[in-house]
């Protein structure tokens, strides 16, 4: 058979990519023989490494008990235990799991049930969605709206234009603290009309756009309390952060916020099975349940075989101490990179929390300026770590003209110290042939 025969009726998402025949641990096997260091978990998915054979048993097992029934017919004990597993470590008040294929629809089931809450309330105006200027909450209709990335929102904007923009958050370019981002939040829901927000919607800490940016520590009680205030729901897109990424089961864990709702996905199943995850609010769901205004499913919601894998995969996180795991090693990456690449006169800042962690690439490091985007630095560097054998993350984006390349870095939260550094090692080489001083 030829190497890339078993491709050729694939509608590719790329060009030219060797093809993976076995992965292990942090590491992918492909055809030729190589092997890759997965410093990106696929796309920031893979929490707890690859070839868990207790997850691919409790998969086939569940299979073989009950693959498929669909949730307007049956429960299925799975579900229930998974979503009992979740329900205990999200910082959602009494919480209620809807279980979808992926974060793009966890985002829209959100954002739907934020809708259906306040037709059940009695306040149908409330139809507004507010969301940050450098956001990603996926690539479906709803979540491209919501999100605020040019690259894939280009050439959909005719079908796209309801979201109210609240200005980003990176305190490497912008000095206000929380309670002056809570103020001009209060402003835009007061001047859009507080009877029109239904929700803000956010990432805690910014994903594949900005790369692993973390607000001020006061910004996100202060936003809570504007929106508790206001009555708009606040929902936090914890699709790349939650399940140990940061060091904390979920991000909102920094700051100790309990949001109406929390997406999640990626982690949760740690590659093994496409799964996102709507955590709502008890009281939510006993409106929208009571009053039967929450119309909405997919045929692949509450799937058996997903919860099954989504349990083992929050299994093992627990029994190997993942969690903190990210926490200890990501500061240890942190600060190799700073070692490797802190002088570098092109790298404005190296942040991140747990194992997310970011190198934010700029043209001038003074003055923060950053690269033109048709010079592609992210996407080069990226290549030049994939050559290295490295997979690695970029962060694009040209919101208002003012935002640097970044390179993310989140691999399984199984990775041996070693292996990270090693990750960091090859991560620095490319940026300094990308851009050499």
């Amino acid at each position: 058979m030829r190497v890339r025969e078993i491709s050729d009726h694939v509608f590719h998402r790329g060009f030219d990519r060797p093809v993976a025949v076995s992965a292990h641990g942090c590491t992918i096997t492909t055809a030729d023989g190589r092997e890759f260091l997965d410093g990106a978990g696929g796309a920031i998915a893979c929490s707890i490494g690859h070839g868990r054979g207790e997850v691919v048993s409790a998969m086939a097992a569940q299979a073989s008990a009950v693959a498929y029934v669909h949730a307007s017919q049956f429960d299925v004990n799975s579900v229930a235990r998974m979503a009992r597993q979740v329900a205990a470590l999200a910082p959602v008040d009494d919480a209620r799991v809807f279980p979808v294929s992926g974060g793009s629809e966890a985002n829209e089931t959100a954002l739907k049930l934020a809708r259906a809450f306040h037709i059940a309330n009695g306040a149908p105006d409330r139809h507004i969605v507010l969301a940050r200027e450098g956001s990603y909450h996926g690539n479906s209709r709803g979540a491209l709206d919501v999100s605020d990335r040019s690259s894939l929102r280009e050439g959909y904007e005719p079908w796209l234009g309801q979201t109210v923009r609240v200005p980003r958050v990176n305190p490497y370019r912008d000095a206000r603290t929380g309670a002056e981002h809570a103020l001009e939040l209060d402003r835009i829901i007061r001047q859009t009309g507080v009877d029109r927000v239904a929700a803000f919607i956010a990432e805690p800490i910014s994903g594949a756009t900005l790369g692993a940016v973390s607000p001020p520590d006061d910004y996100w009680p202060a936003i809570a309390q504007v929106c508790r205030e206001h009555g708009v729901l606040l929902i936090l897109d914890e699709v790349m952060t939650g399940f140990g990424r940061t060091g904390r089961w979920f991000a909102a864990d920094h700051w100790g916020i309990r949001p109406d709702m929390i997406t999640a996905g990626k982690g949760a199943s740690g590659g093994y099975w496409p799964l996102g995850l709507c955590i709502a609010a008890g009281r939510l769901y006993d409106v929208v349940h009571t009053v039967g205004t929450f119309n909405h499913g997919f045929t692949w919601s509450h799937h058996p075989v997903g919860a099954a894998v989504a349990e083992a995969t929050i299994a093992v996180i627990e029994r190997e101490g993942l969690v903190e795991a990210s926490r200890t090693l990501g500061d240890s990456g942190l600060a190799w990179l700073r070692t490797e690449l802190g002088d570098h006169p092109n790298v404005g800042e190296i942040r991140g929390r747990g194992l997310l962690m970011a190198v934010e690439l700029v043209a001038d490091r003074a003055s923060a300026a950053p690269f033109d985007r048709r010079e592609r630095v992210a996407e080069r560097i990226i290549e030049a770590a994939f050559d290295r054998r490295l997979t690695a993350y970029p962060c694009t984006s040209a919101v208002d003209g003012n935002v640097g390349d970044a390179v993310l870095l989140g691999p399984p939260l199984c990775v041996a110290t070693d292996e990270l550094h090693t990750m960091v090692e090859r991560l620095a080489d490319a940026v300094r042939s990308v851009l050499p001083t």
